[in-house]
């Protein structure tokens, strides 16, 4: 692939004199032009980090490749890295700043057609696998089982490697919930290989990069954001979801470490903390271990999932230690809950009396809580046949028996394909609504009766789904690439197809929607996106996002405007950087900034 180092990281160090210090920079902070051989460049992303655990700040050029950005802590210890596909990445921490206080930068076009695919985000790459799988049904599981917890065709991912090498990751992905049907997974390592042939798929990729029309810079309104960055945890981390507490504090999940972070945006430094969570006495790998852990994992109970309660607390899903937490922001202790039946709680949301409504994903249940009674509810979720019915209720035996006796795999999933009651969320009248993924329904829990109600969707692996202000169901397709609104009233389906390109590639795992506008916020989970859909206007707006391998998982909104998400990927060394960090995007770069200890 070339020199990737240099695509990944820098490929130009600008070799500059240091004549000011950051502080005494213009007084709008530092601003300047983006240019290449005197012409401006649109659209490239400038990146200011600075601080340990590192904060990132990035802006967009305008057309005249103009660049404000403003909020800096006064430092001096500054690195700057500004991006445009196309060119070749600039990375300094050396600042030059001219008697105006502006910071310039010249970037150089990439002649080498390697470099420039190396840039693109890694559903381009995963499109050229897609194409080669005519089979629907086939496409449809590779879509979703193989970017089930990272992205698809990212640098580390698009590897070449011997048939038995894949056979290893297919069988590593097996044990952790993904598997394949066996004639598909016979076939595709051949497959991928064929598809990320650098030979065949960089020409393919790169056809005109070297013309102003490709790859063009993102609309003006996608320029007019500002994307903040925080670094949460290290390369052990699995940064899973996170929320906004109505106090503004941001709090998030590492599952691979059992830490409770907490995140304050206010504080110059983004000031962090984070809890441990107890293990209850449980081993490495919770109740059940897989036998597929990650090699520097501390899992024992596996936070997955958050929510704040009605009183303030959080409450969490402790997959792996089939439990529920609770912490206490003002005492900042938990008190654990152990679960009456059930295996691997997955999300959780809150209703109005402050009962805890779950998924419990492997065994296929639904759960509930009430923390004023003590009252738990374990809901079994039809299955679709006999035989998954009976499958399903052996999973505690099996598991049990993997521990003790060595299964080869199959208890780990090799080529199954059992429903797992995903997302959940709560109507405005008080029904509780969930997805099966892999059974392709969606159902209903009546939550005085606890009646289920299914129902099909007529698209594939619903998610993360969320209502909006009028009581509108909206899920996303994750293996289907569309968003759909259903009508609870009507019972009534309506996709809309997302437009990220290529069309087809995009993996949309999480939606939310802003109930103060009913705006739409989609996870672009294998493009490197945050996506808009305006219920008023039917418009999409797809804003990249500057760190590539961005695998995000849930979206929530802050009262100041901002649209919050966690950068997930597993393993999380895949993401550039090495580290998982939360995400904030300012659409209109008009959040209020920290006062204290900032440049002007």
């Amino acid at each position: 692939m070339g020199n990737v180092i240099s695509v990944f990281r820098s490929s130009l160090i600008v070799l500059l004199t240091y004549l000011m210090l950051p502080s005494s920079a213009g007084a709008s902070g530092f601003f300047g032009h983006v240019l290449s051989d005197a012409k401006p460049v649109a659209g490239a992303m400038v990146t200011f980090r600075f601080g340990s655990p590192f904060q990132e700040k990035t802006v967009f050029t305008a057309d005249d490749g103009s660049y404000q950005i403003k909020g800096l802590p006064v430092t001096t210890g500054y690195t700057v890295r500004v991006r445009r596909i196309g060119w070749q990445d600039i990375v300094t921490d050396e600042l030059v700043v001219s008697e105006s206080g502006s910071v310039d930068f010249e970037m150089i076009r990439h002649t080498d057609a390697a470099e420039v695919a190396a840039q693109l985000p890694a559903n381009h790459w995963y499109a050229l696998a897609l194409e080669k799988l005519t089979d629907e049904n086939e496409r449809e599981q590779v879509v979703r089982q193989c970017t089930y917890c990272h992205q698809q065709g990212n640098l580390s991912t698009r590897i070449q490697r011997p048939v038995e090498e894949w056979q290893k990751v297919l069988s590593l992905m097996a044990r952790m919930g993904g598997g394949l049907d066996a004639e598909l997974r016979a076939k595709l390592p051949e497959l991928l290989n064929t598809a990320y042939d650098p030979s065949t798929a960089v020409p393919r990729l790169t056809e005109g990069f070297d013309k102003p029309g490709f790859s063009p810079p993102p609309s003006k309104e996608v320029r007019q954001a500002v994307i903040d960055e925080y670094q949460l945890g290290d390369r052990s981390s699995m940064q899973h979801d996170m929320i906004v507490h109505p106090d503004g504090t941001i709090y998030s999940v590492d599952m691979t470490t059992d830490r409770l972070f907490t995140l304050d945006p206010s504080a110059p430094d983004g000031a962090r903390e984070s809890f441990l969570i107890p293990s209850e006495g449980l081993e490495l790998g919770g109740v059940a271990p897989s036998g597929a852990l990650p090699a520097n994992t501390n899992m024992r109970v596996g936070p997955h999932s958050l929510q704040v309660g009605v009183d303030g607390d959080i409450w969490i899903t402790l997959a792996v230690g089939n439990k529920l937490a609770r912490f206490d922001t003002v005492e900042k202790s938990f008190v654990i809950e152990d679960l009456p039946e059930g295996i691997y709680p997955h999300t959780l949301r809150i209703d109005k009396k402050n009962r805890i409504w779950y998924t419990i994903a492997v065994s296929n249940h639904v759960g509930m809580y009430d923390p004023a009674t003590g009252q738990h509810e374990v809901i079994r979720v039809p299955a679709r046949n006999f035989s998954e019915e009976v499958m399903l209720r052996m999973i505690p035996l099996m598991l049990w028996l993997s521990q003790h006796v060595d299964l080869g795999g199959a208890a780990g999933g090799e080529g199954a394909s059992l429903p797992i009651p995903y997302g959940i969320d709560i109507a405005p009248d008080g029904g509780i609504w969930f997805s099966q993924l892999n059974a392709n329904k969606i159902g209903h829990v009546d939550p005085e009766t606890f009646e289920v109600t299914m129902i099909d969707t007529p698209f594939t692996a619903p998610r993360r789904m969320r209502f909006d202000s009028k009581g509108r169901l909206w899920i996303p397709g994750f293996s289907s690439n569309l968003i759909s609104m259903f009508d609870i009233k009507t019972g009534e389906f309506k996709h809309i197809e997302i437009p990220v390109q290529p069309l087809g590639s995009e993996t949309p795992y999480a939606l939310n929607v802003d109930l103060t506008t009913d705006d739409v916020w989609i996870c672009g989970t294998n493009s490197d996106s945050l996506i808009r859909y305006q219920q008023a206007s039917g418009e999409f707006t797809i804003y990249p996002l500057p760190t590539r391998v961005t695998y995000t998982r849930d979206i929530d909104f802050s009262e100041d405007g901002g649209v919050w998400t966690s950068n997930s990927n597993a393993p999380a060394w895949q993401i550039e950087t090495g580290v998982p960090r939360v995400i904030r995007l300012d659409v209109d770069g008009q959040i209020e900034l920290p006062t204290v200890g900032v440049n002007p």
